[in-house]
């Protein structure tokens, strides 16, 4: 298997409850390289009130290098105020330009510090930890990457110690010669209300050996979907309750993304013609007009099949819909593991979701990045944190 072609080489899952098989996994080449990137203060930011700035940010890196791999498939994952992608060796250079152009990008247009951290694979490697990953089949335009073997969290551990980030973090105080490329990526949706009343923003790590940490993970899916029902019962979106956003604050961050660099005229006529597009799909949607170009049930369909509302990176993430009572039970489960050493968890409740869209060319690809609303993942990471801190568990 050739190096630079590796992710795409591979075989895909068709179930998620596979991942929990460590023999579905494949060690990721020595010469590829892990780029870690995340929102500095993310929280802070978050209880001010910006958790759209913060998962746009975190978008950005994705779409930045997904459109210099063109029509290479380029695994990653969305952790809500950032990201994490690994790349071959032929987009090492191009990669670190366009992540220093978004640094740059999130300071100008945001006043938002994004650290950018670029870790050798052979660097995890060396310090005996593992990146292993497989690819999930979400749908036909939509593959997902599925990360195991402690490698991505330690390389996350590097670029955020105060010591070894040094070796690895990237900065250029020098503006950039141009700006990313982040056509593809939008956000003109509202936050789209829970289909049963809340939304639970769930991160999970279990504790001991490969063996004992697939046990646990499997028996936590399992109880998910008992608790809650089949995958379908707990997706935290349908269509008929996505809605396109129209509001200037929406439609700025729009306008900052697509045309950062233009001067005051191009950035008021692209908001303009946002604004008009926007309420011409809003009419489309309202009369359920066809267009040849716009099907908006096709398109919301998509919407909802595109989604990463589970996802597993070292710890499993999950956006899960559902009522009070089903989360309370759930907890219940969960308390019980870590009281047992089994796992340790954080959550965050909030009653709606906010999505982020990448379509991006090149292969075809498609997904839809939700997160809970009013902080979701990071806030339930900021939960995990204080629950690992309690048992001294190792978690970032």
């Amino acid at each position: 298997m050739h190096s630079e072609n590796f992710y795409s080489d591979l075989p895909t899952l068709t179930n998620f409850i596979e991942i929990t098989n460590h023999q579905n996994f494949v060690t990721v080449p020595d010469d590829w390289y892990i780029l870690i990137t995340d929102v500095i203060g993310s929280t802070k930011a978050i209880e001010a009130g910006r958790y759209k700035d913060v998962n746009l940010i975190g978008a950005c890196c994705i779409m930045a290098v997904l459109n210099i791999a063109i029509d290479r498939e380029i695994p990653f994952i969305f952790g809500g105020d950032g990201a994490s992608i690994l790349i071959p060796p032929s987009l090492f250079l191009k990669a670190k330009e366009v992540l220093l152009g978004t640094q740059h990008f999130a300071k100008q247009e945001f006043n938002l510090d994004l650290r950018v951290g670029i870790v050798p694979v052979s660097v995890v490697n060396d310090a005996n930890y593992e990146i292993k990953i497989a690819k999930l089949k979400i749908s036909a335009n939509y593959h997902q990457a599925i990360f195991t073997g402690g490698g991505l969290t330690y390389a996350t551990d590097l670029i955020k110690s105060p010591i070894a980030g040094d070796l690895y973090n990237i900065k250029n105080p020098s503006p950039p010669a141009e700006t990313p490329d982040f056509s593809g990526l939008s956000c003109p949706w509202q936050d789209i209300p829970s289909p049963h009343g809340e939304v639970l923003s769930l991160i999970v790590m279990a504790n001991g050996d490969r063996q004992q940490q697939s046990l646990v993970y499997r028996e936590l899916l399992e109880k998910i979907t008992k608790v809650y029902g089949t995958w379908e019962n707990f997706h935290p979106i349908l269509p008929k309750n996505i809605k396109l956003a129209f509001n200037n604050k929406s439609i700025f961050r729009m306008v900052k993304v697509q045309a950062s660099s233009s001067n005051f005229i191009n950035k008021l006529w692209l908001f303009l013609r946002i604004e008009l597009e926007t309420l011409i799909m809003i009419f489309l949607i309202l009369f359920n007009i066809q267009l040849k170009s716009f099907d908006w049930k096709l398109v919301s369909q998509n919407l909802v099949t595109n989604t990463d509302y589970k996802k597993f990176d070292d710890i499993l993430r999950m956006i899960i819909a559902g009522n009070g009572e089903q989360r309370e039970e759930l907890v219940d489960f969960l308390e019980k593991s870590y009281q047992s050493g089994k796992l340790v968890y954080g959550i965050h409740v909030s009653n709606r979701v906010l999505m982020t869209c990448l379509v991006s060319a090149g292969v075809g690809r498609e997904v839809h990045l939700v997160d809970g609303a009013d902080g979701g993942y990071t806030l339930a990471a900021k939960d995990m944190k204080a629950r690992a801190n309690d048992r001294r568990y190792p978690v970032r």
